[in-house]
């Protein structure tokens, strides 16, 4: 067997489908236990695309990833959203710890402005985690995005709609996000590196929202609106 073969074979980006294989790609930890034993024991994928779909905004989608903001930007990472759907409520995100001078807004006005944006913050070696809210994207965009994030080592989510979930696509990790009945977030992973898709978890979300007191304030949900004025 070729040394190139054998590599590909050790990081999973050639999956044998007779068995579950553990990767060695590089990945950062959900900060949910019961997520990271779904994902292998390991979390979101470095250098590559993780895909969230969903059907409405706000159903915990920015909970999932606030450990990672948290974390990353602690450590002096810039954390980028990109055309996020509403502005990011400052206040809340300080008081669940990321730091704000780590973190990022940009909107931009059309689709070329945003791959070009989305595909410099993936190679820029300053950045720690890219959210990203792209609408719809065609297979070759995604391609497109999937070089530029292995090349840099970052963590890169898109949050895209259900409807996309048969789209074929190269993202490394796609999640299928439901609400659950009692404040969580089931979690169905449609696709990762090394096993077969179909694992599920829920992911209580109360507790990080305070939803049992009465200081709605310390609510971190999003999407928060825009400013009126």
């Amino acid at each position: 067997m070729s040394d190139l073969l054998s590599s590909l074979l050790q990081d999973a980006r050639v999956w044998q489908g007779h068995k579950h294989r553990k990767t060695t790609q590089p990945a950062e930890p959900t900060g949910y236990q019961v997520l990271d034993n779904q994902l292998g024991g390991l979390g979101w994928p470095r250098g590559a695309l993780s895909e969230c779909l969903l059907d409405a905004l706000g159903i915990g989608e920015l909970h999932l990833v606030l450990p990672l903001m948290q974390r990353l930007s602690e450590q002096g990472k810039t954390v980028f959203w990109l055309n996020p759907p509403h502005t990011p409520y400052a206040p809340a995100l300080a008081r669940e710890g990321v730091n704000l001078d780590h973190l990022v807004v940009i909107n931009t006005d059309d689709q070329g402005d945003f791959l070009w944006t989305l595909e410099n913050c993936l190679r820029s070696p300053v950045t720690g985690l890219v959210l990203a809210w792209p609408g719809k994207l065609a297979s070759r965009d995604i391609r497109r995005l999937q070089l530029a994030s292995e090349a840099g080592v970052n963590v890169c989510v898109l949050f895209r709609s259900r409807r996309q979930a048969d789209q074929n696509s190269p993202a490394a990790l796609r999640l299928e996000l439901v609400p659950g009945d009692h404040q969580d977030l089931k979690v169905n992973i449609i696709k990762r590196r090394g096993s077969w898709p179909g694992q599920r978890c829920s992911l209580a979300l109360g507790h990080r929202a305070d939803i049992t007191t009465q200081d709605s304030s310390r609510v971190v949900q999003g999407p928060w609106p825009r400013s009126q004025g």
